[in-house]
C-alpha cells in the first residue's frame, strides 16, 4: 500500500494518518525550521488573541463586583459586609465543584462547542445580575455565574498546552493571563465610564456595569463558535500537512496529548495517585487566594487610602498595579520558557510580592501602601500562569494533564472562600493583608521550593538509570502510554 493522499488525509483526523507520515521529508534542517518558524507564528495568531480576549472578559466578569460595590451596590441593596462576602464566597464555591470535571467535557465536545456554549451561559447570568434587587437575587446570579465560568481558565490552558511544546507553552500562557491583569486595568476606566450612565432607566450605575458588560460578554461567546478552534487533529484552519507538522511536533517533545486517547478510570486515579498534583495543588491556592483578594478589594483599599475623592478617581487609581503587573507576567514566561525552568520565577514573584504585603501591613502613611499594591500585583500574577505551565509541562497523558489541571485550578480557586472572608477591617486590614502574606510565604514559596527539590532529584535518577526498569518488556506503543513516567522523560524544574 502506499502512502496516503493529502485530499485521502483531509477526510480523517490525523490520528488516523500513520505516525511515520512526514510532509518535509527530504528537506534540510534549515528549511524545516523555516516551515516550522512559520507554522508557529500561524497556531499564535489563529489561537493566542481571540483566547486572550475571552479571559479579559472572564477576568472583567468575575471581579466587576468590587467595582460595583464602590458604585454604590451595597447601599442600594442593603448590603452588611457579611453579606457582600457571602456572595464573593458563593462564586468560588459552585466554580471550584465544578471545575475538574469541564476538561474532560472540553475533550468530550470539541472546544468550538464547548467554550462558546459557557461563554454565552455566562454573559447571560452577568447580564442579569444588573436586575437583581436583593441580596437573594445577587446570591443566586453569583452561584450561576460561578458555574458557568468553570470551565474557561482550566479548559484554555489544557487546550493551549494541546498545540505547543513544552518549553514554548509558558510565554503563551502568560500572554493569556495577563489579559487578567489588564481586565483589572480595563475593568476600572470601563466601570468608571460606566457608572456615569447611572439613572438611565431608572437604574443605578453599577447595575448598569453588570448589564453592559454581560452583553459584551454573550456577543464575543456568540462570535466564538467561528473563533474557537478544535484540537490539532481537527482544526479545519490547518492543512493536512500542518496538521501532522504540530503533532510531530508534538511527539517529538514526548507528549502524549499528539496521540488520540479514550478516556479511562485509570487515568484518573493516575492522576489522583500522582503527587505532583497534590504539590501543585497547594503552590497554586498560594497564588489564588491573593490573587482573588487583590482583584476584588483593590478598589476599596485605595479608597480608604484616602485618594480617591470620587468613584472615578477610585477606579483610576486601580489601573496602574495591573499594568505592570501584566508587563511582568509577560516577561516571565518568556524566562522561564528560554531557561526552561519555572520554580525559581515562583520563588523570586512570591517574594517581591510579599515586600508589598509586608509595606501595606506595617504603615498607614498612602504613598508607602500605594507602592505595596504594586509590588503585591507584581508578586501575585506571574505565578499564576507559571504555576499551571509547570503543572502541564511536567504531566503527559491527555485525559492525564487534563485531570490535573482541572484538580489543581479547582482547589486553588475554591481557596476564594478564604479571599472573601479576610478584608473585613478598613481602614488597615490588617488580617486581610496578613492572611495573605502567610499564602504567599507558607504555600506559594514554600511549595514552590518543595517541588523543584523533588523535581531535581527525579531527573537525577533517571539520568543515573534508576527508573529504566520502568520500560523493560514493553512495546514502544506501551512507553509511550507511560506519559512522563517514562525513564526519558525530563521534568521541568
Amino acid at each position: 500500500m502506499g502512502v496516503p493522499s493529502d485530499s485521502e488525509n483531509a477526510m480523517k483526523p490525523i490520528d488516523a494518518i500513520p505516525n511515520d507520515v512526514d510532509p518535509d521529508a527530504g528537506l534540510s534542517p534549515e528549511e524545516r525550521e523555516a516551515i516550522e518558524r512559520k507554522l508557529v507564528r500561524r497556531l499564535d495568531y489563529k489561537l493566542i488573541p481571540w483566547l486572550c480576549i475571552l479571559y479579559l472578559l472572564a477576568f472583567l466578569d468575575r471581579a466587576n463586583i468590587g467595582n460595583a460595590k464602590i458604585a454604590g451596590l451595597t447601599h442600594d441593596l442593603g448590603l452588611s459586609t457579611a453579606q457582600f462576602n457571602a456572595t464573593l464566597t458563593i462564586f468560588f464555591v459552585s466554580y471550584s465543584v465544578f471545575e475538574p470535571l469541564t476538561n474532560v467535557l472540553l475533550k468530550r465536545l470539541r472546544p468550538s462547542i464547548f467554550i462558546p456554549l459557557i461563554m454565552v451561559s455566562w454573559g447571560i447570568t452577568m447580564t442579569l445580575m444588573g436586575l437583581v434587587t436583593n441580596y437573594t437575587g445577587l446570591m443566586i446570579a453569583r452561584w450561576f455565574l460561578g458555574l458557568t465560568e468553570a470551565g474557561l481558565f482550566p479548559g484554555i490552558n489544557y487546550y493551549l498546552s494541546c498545540w505547543y511544546r513544552r518549553q514554548e507553552f509558558g510565554i503563551r500562557a502568560a500572554l493569556f493571563f495577563s489579559s487578567a491583569a489588564i481586565s483589572g486595568s480595563f475593568g476600572g476606566l470601563l466601570a468608571a465610564a460606566i457608572e456615569q450612565m447611572a439613572g438611565v432607566g431608572g437604574k443605578p450605575g453599577w447595575a448598569w456595569i453588570f448589564i453592559l458588560e454581560g452583553l459584551l460578554t454573550v456577543l464575543f461567546g456568540i462570535a466564538s463558535f467561528w473563533f474557537v478552534y478544535d484540537f490539532p487533529s481537527e482544526a479545519k484552519f490547518l492543512s493536512p500537512d500542518d496538521r501532522a507538522r504540530v503533532l510531530r511536533r508534538l511527539r517529538a517533545d514526548k507528549q502524549s496529548s499528539a496521540e488520540h486517547e479514550s478516556f479511562s478510570s485509570t487515568a484518573f486515579w493516575s492522576s489522583v495517585k500522582d503527587w505532583k498534583m497534590w504539590i501543585g495543588m497547594a503552590i497554586y491556592m498560594g497564588t489564588t487566594v491573593p490573587l482573588y483578594a487583590f482583584s476584588i478589594f483593590l478598589p476599596t483599599i485605595i479608597k480608604d487610602l484616602g485618594w480617591g475623592r470620587t468613584t472615578v478617581q477610585t477606579q483610576l487609581y486601580s489601573v496602574p498595579p495591573y499594568v505592570v503587573a501584566a508587563l511582568l507576567t509577560v516577561v516571565v514566561g518568556w524566562a522561564a520558557d528560554r531557561t526552561r525552568t519555572r520554580g525559581v520565577y515562583n520563588l523570586a514573584s512570591s517574594l517581591l510580592g510579599s515586600v508589598g504585603f509586608i509595606m501595606l501591613l506595617a504603615t498607614n502613611h498612602p504613598g508607602v501602601q500605594y507602592a505595596g499594591t504594586f509590588l503585591g500585583a507584581m508578586g501575585i500574577y506571574p505565578c499564576i500562569s507559571n504555576t499551571i505551565t509547570w503543572m502541564a509541562n511536567n504531566v503527559e497523558g491527555v485525559y492525564r494533564r487534563g485531570v490535573v489541571l482541572g484538580f489543581v485550578i479547582g482547589w486553588g480557586n475554591l481557596n476564594g472562600i478564604v479571599s472573601s472572608n479576610i478584608y473585613f477591617r478598613p481602614p488597615n486590614y490588617k488580617e486581610g493583608h496578613g492572611v495573605v502574606l502567610a499564602f504567599l510565604l507558607v504555600f506559594l514559596s514554600g511549595g514552590s521550593l518543595l517541588m523543584t527539590i523533588l523535581l531535581r532529584l527525579e531527573n537525577r535518577r533517571r539520568a543515573l538509570g534508576k527508573r529504566d526498569y520502568l520500560v523493560e518488556g514493553k512495546s514502544e506503543e506501551e512507553i509511550r502510554e507511560l506519559g512522563d513516567w517514562r525513564p526519558d522523560f525530563v521534568y521541568t524544574t
